[in-house]
């Protein structure tokens, strides 16, 4: 069953296209939760017929009238009705059965209402969850394009705010690079493994007994979902492995993002976006937009992460409060991780590496960077190296012009101690491995 086409409000209408998520957000809507609580009903009257506890005729009227519901029922008026029971899937078997016209024993058989809403769940993420895949996948091919194309471009390497070492772009890229293909791993394994959940009013499957086992085990085949060991009702890992993958997307996205926005600082000028974003007061500014938006979304996740690990302790055979608290965080979870992926892929996808404002910045310091390279060199022939170096640097000294150290090495072997391109290190390395990796995914995708 799938999403109608016709337009259904969001939990941000508002705001889920600022956020990357306009095109995800409606597989998350309201009515796409409808849609799969009504294709979970459908899928266990269709187990009842395999199970020989419907009818063939039963499996009609039951999927005829979800169909219909699908499409006509107002969210609203769910809403309302789902208050007195705690949630939406009472009234909506009530309003089912009296919709299929079948006997009320062929509808929602043998399940609960948690069995129908976590399968829903289950369902939602899993449509819902490919989509941030594709988006974090996209945003993984952007970094490997930029990695590949300034392998070699020397920039600064900032550690603590303060310029570091010489690098390259292409190392900074790559970094972007492997902690998102990681995260896309993560997410698209936990995704994979999200399992139906039939267990009946306490997990015991005693209402389908001595069908139960093989019942749910196709209930979960209907659906396209796995197959659960035993019902998962109170012990909460496939929640808490999706809510955790996402978190874990979120941070890889947002990493490069807030490189994005630094590097994009009017002072540094080393990146812009292709379609920077303008200011409704000052005409002259060209802000980082998409990376601010993907920042923004992800800076949401850690505490909806929190909410749902926070929401384990499930008592007995049914939780008071942590099962309900757990519906919207995790919807939440998958439309703002997908959004800052869109947006994170839309900002590097375009994104504009400016060479000359990283060679300026690189030479910022007059060779101070180097002052690591000078060290060594000068310390085969004194004990007092890194006292001298030190001294010169903190003194705003021209390392090839402190007698100190020229006495030593002479002021043309400090000058070629000093070129950035020849203290780079293994970066060509660490490109080519990153892309390397990432071109092993791509061929374990096909």
């Amino acid at each position: 069953m799938t999403v109608p086409a016709q337009s259904d409000p969001t939990r941000g209408a508002l705001f889920d296209p600022v956020f990357g998520a306009g095109d995800l957000a409606p597989l998350l809507s309201d009515r796409a939760w409808i849609t799969a609580l009504l294709e979970v009903e459908v899928a266990i009257t269709r187990a009842a017929e395999k199970h020989g506890r419907a009818t063939p005729a039963d499996v009609a009227g039951v999927a005829a009238a979800a169909e219909d519901l699908a499409r006509d029922l107002d969210p609203a008026e769910l809403g309302r009705l789902s208050a007195a029971g705690g949630n939406p899937v009472i009234p909506l078997v009530k309003i089912l059965r009296e919709r299929a016209g079948v006997p009320a024993a062929a509808v929602h058989v043998g399940a609960t209402s948690q069995d129908v809403l976590d399968s829903a769940l289950m369902l939602l993420a899993r449509e819902a969850g490919r989509r941030v895949v594709a988006e974090l996948r996209a945003a993984a091919d952007a970094a490997a394009h930029l990695a590949r194309r300034h392998r070699d471009t020397p920039t600064v390497a900032r550690t603590l705010g303060q310029q570091a070492l010489p690098t390259t772009f292409g190392v900074l890229a790559a970094t972007w690079l492997v902690a998102l293909d990681d995260a896309t791993f993560e997410l698209d394994r936990a995704l994979s493994a999200l399992p139906v959940q039939y267990g009946g009013a306490a997990g015991t499957l005693a209402a389908v007994h001595p069908d139960g086992l093989a019942f749910a085990d196709t209930l979960a085949d209907l659906l396209g979902l796995a197959r659960p060991l035993v019902p998962w009702h109170t012990a909460r890992t496939p929640i808490t492995r999706l809510a955790t993958a996402l978190g874990v997307a979120a941070g890889a996205v947002a990493k490069p993002a807030t490189d994005v926005v630094l590097m994009a600082a009017t002072e540094f000028g080393e990146v812009s976006e292709d379609a920077p974003g303008g200011s409704s007061a000052m005409p002259h500014k060209r802000n980082p937009v998409a990376a601010i938006t993907a920042r923004a979304a992800a800076r949401r996740v850690p505490g909806l992460v929190a909410t749902v690990l926070a929401s384990t302790d499930h008592e007995f055979a049914r939780a008071a409060g942590a099962w309900h608290a757990e519906w919207e965080p995790l919807t939440d979870l998958i439309r703002l991780t997908g959004g800052a992926a869109h947006q994170l892929s839309t900002s590097i996808g375009g994104l504009h590496v400016h060479p000359d404002a990283l060679a300026r910045n690189l030479d910022r310091t007059g060779g101070a960077i180097l002052a690591e390279k000078v060290t060594a060199a000068l310390a085969q022939h004194t004990d007092d190296a890194r006292d001298i170096v030190t001294a010169a640097a903190q003194a705003g000294t021209p390392l090839d012009r402190d007698p100190a150290i020229t006495g030593h090495l002479g002021a043309e072997r400090v000058r070629a101690l000093l070129d950035p391109t020849r203290y780079l290190g293994h970066a060509g390395d660490l490109v080519d491995r990153a892309l390397a990796h990432h071109d092993r995914l791509l061929g374990g995708q096909a």
